[in-house]
């Protein structure tokens, strides 16, 4: 009697693995098959500027104007990717972008975490106001901020300057990072507050052994976005970053087509290169991105 019991026990799981598997084999009909297809050519369709891009860069100036821009070369050139790179300076104009880049989203991050746990758990007084501004600051335009903080940075001696890009962009940054983390905090359990009060924690031990694992995936996909929104920021590096030391990639590539100095396949190059750093950037913290989504998800 026992070995029938065990023996059920053993196929139960096989069981239900293989009913798992019918049950979706079943659900894989005409329908999503079709699905499947329109979504394989949206995502080529998407792919083909990219292509395009790729194409024309590996390409000499001779050959897209004997062929067009969509022959394929007939051998790779690398020649408009190295002219662009030392007209550029790229390697330093990259090295800027990561840093500012990078600097802004840990410390939007860390400051938009703080914050946050004043709104949200701390239930400091005008809450709602305070949330409010920071709300109406997210939807103001950059150019109605350009003239009063490059007054400022002229003032106080940081015009030109990669700290006074940092400083700017942390500041917009958090505020939207503020937002969105007091709206989750405004709900974390009470209880699990009350117990590490109890237990004799202060507000820092609670901070950062309590509340910050929670908020470890939010965090994570805040980084990301926000790391991804400054690199492609244009407007207010191009105002503050006037020196060719000081750029950032976006701020290079439009100075240099404003002056009418690449041809096509330059051009190429130089979207090729800009591009690639950020597209890098997104595939390896995929999922870190997927991660956080699916917990707030959950949550």
């Amino acid at each position: 009697m026992t070995v029938t019991l065990t023996d059920k026990q053993a196929k139960s799981p096989a069981r239900r693995t293989a009913r798992t598997r019918d049950r979706r084999r079943r659900r894989r009909g005409p329908a999503a098959y079709a699905v499947l297809l329109a979504l394989a050519a949206l995502a080529g369709i998407v792919l083909i500027p990219f292509v395009v891009v790729v194409l024309n860069a590996l390409k000499t100036p001779a050959e897209y104007s004997e062929k067009g821009p969509l022959a394929i070369p007939d051998s790779p050139s690398f020649e408009a990717l190295g002219q662009f790179w030392d007209r550029v300076g790229f390697g330093g104009v990259l090295v800027n972008s990561f840093l500012i880049s990078g600097s802004v989203a840990v410390l939007a991050v860390l400051l938009s975490v703080l914050n946050a746990y004043a709104l949200g758990i701390g239930r400091i007084r005008g809450r709602t106001s305070i949330l409010v501004l920071l709300l109406m600051a997210n939807t103001l335009p950059q150019e109605a901020l350009v003239y009063p903080l490059y007054y400022l940075a002229k003032q106080v001696g940081l015009y030109d300057t990669r700290l006074a890009v940092v400083i700017v962009f942390t500041v917009i940054q958090s505020a939207f990072g503020t937002y969105l983390l007091s709206s989750v905090l405004s709900t974390f359990p009470r209880p699990l507050l009350e117990a590490a009060r109890i237990d004799g924690a202060s507000r820092w031990q609670i901070l950062w052994r309590v509340v910050f694992p929670m908020l470890r995936p939010t965090m994570s996909v805040l980084m990301v976005f926000f790391f991804i929104w400054t690199w492609n920021e244009f407007l207010i590096p191009l105002v503050f970053l006037v020196s060719n030391d000081n750029q950032t990639v976006s701020v290079a590539l439009g100075v240099l087509q404003g002056q009418r100095l690449m041809d096509a396949t330059m051009s190429s190059a130089a979207a090729l290169l800009g591009l690639i750093p950020t597209v890098l950037f997104f595939l390896i913290f995929q999922r870190t991105l997927s991660r956080g989504l699916t917990a707030g998800a959950i949550k």
